[in-house]
């Protein structure tokens, strides 16, 4: 129904219903917007550039394989990073704190959230700190870790923080849905939000498809998500496609889209017997575990397997099932990467100069 796919009557009329709290949501969040813009609410600024990457609808656009990228291209650029993540789903979510100062992972998943702990453990030189107010946590990484440049995961409606850079993550297949904010679409704000954005990145764009561009004035570019490699979960040594051959798997994920990744894995040539999906986040203690046991049981795989995003909440299974879990390693390829370099270049560029690494050529 939110996303626009063919509707049955019942869904047509509950849609009829929420369409008013769509349009009051909206209206909402446009004011809130529009209080920013003209200073009536305070826009707080770090002492270092912020690079935001978000998106404008709920579920899975790929943010964080987007700011891997990002974090990877700078750090090779000679330049020490910060991501800045609320740190949704951890224990420690709302308190500022740092999960990684680049050489060492401070916290575990469970407190920092699955998204921090898996950039700070896959990104090597990557600092990475937690909490709600994005502008304590960047005061807090500037005292402490001393970044010269700022991610923003996750940042696109987090206004109170200025940002220097905007990108802004579309789903190709599907990038608006019906067109109308929460409760009753998919949209975290209003379409007018698009002219915040300084470059659109399409992810999940098919084959040779050009990129859409909505407002004329906004660079855009295409992204393809792949699965490059398949990690065993206690060395992440690769092991190659063509070794799974005649394997049966079950798969599952606990990820905002996870049909699309059991498309992917079947895309890279793996059998799945079953698939199960779990909620965004979700934990895998109790009953989600014995789900997986008892399915593991009946369909009787060969091998488990499932995204580094869920991997990373899976390090205490036992032996059993340790050896028969498989990660998918997700890289994301931006089809014009001089769009995108251009941009940081200019990010670069205003990096205090007792502060910048490498000067910009």
């Amino acid at each position: 129904m939110a996303s626009g796919s063919r509707q049955t009557t019942g869904d047509k009329f509950f849609l009829l219903l929420l369409t008013p709290l769509s349009w009051l949501y909206g209206t909402v969040l446009l004011i809130r917007s529009l209080f920013y813009r003209f200073g009536i609410l305070t826009t707080l600024r770090l002492p270092r550039p912020v690079i935001s990457i978000g998106n404008i609808t709920v579920g899975g656009t790929g943010k964080t394989p987007a700011t891997a990228l990002v974090a990877r291209h700078l750090i090779a650029s000679g330049y020490r990073v910060a991501v800045i993540s609320r740190g949704y789903g951890g224990t420690l979510e709302g308190q500022c704190c740092v999960v990684s100062d680049g050489t060492s992972i401070m916290v575990q998943a469970t407190a920092c959230g699955d998204e921090p702990y898996l950039l700070a453990s896959t990104v090597p030189g990557l600092m990475v700190i937690i909490g709600s107010d994005r502008y304590a946590a960047g005061m807090l990484a500037v005292e402490q870790l001393s970044p010269d440049i700022f991610l923003l995961d996750d940042g696109f409606q987090h206004l109170r923080l200025h940002r220097d850079l905007n990108i802004l993550l579309l789903d190709y297949t599907n990038s608006y849905g019906n067109g109308l904010t929460l409760p009753g679409g998919l949209l975290r704000e209003p379409l007018s939000a698009l002219q915040r954005a300084d470059l659109m990145v399409f992810t999940r764009t098919p084959g040779n498809a050009v990129a859409p561009q909505p407002v004329s004035t906004i660079p855009s570019c295409t992204a393809r998500h792949a699965i490059v490699n398949l990690l065993p979960l206690d060395n992440h040594q690769p092991i190659p496609f063509s070794h799974c051959h005649g394997c049966t798997f079950l798969a599952f994920a606990g990820i905002a889209d996870p049909e699309s990744f059991f498309s992917s894995l079947r895309g890279a040539g793996l059998e799945l017997i079953h698939t199960i999906s779990f909620p965004d986040h979700a934990d895998y203690t109790g009953e989600n575990r014995k789900k997986i046991e008892d399915a593991l049981d009946y369909y009787g795989a060969d091998f488990l397997v499932t995204t580094e995003k869920d991997g990373v909440k899976l390090q205490d299974l036992p032996g059993e099932l340790r050896e028969r879990l498989l990660l998918t390693q997700l890289e994301l390829t931006i089809g014009q990467p001089e769009v995108l370099h251009e941009l940081l270049q200019r990010v670069i560029a205003a990096i205090p100069h007792e502060n910048a690494r490498i000067q910009p050529s």
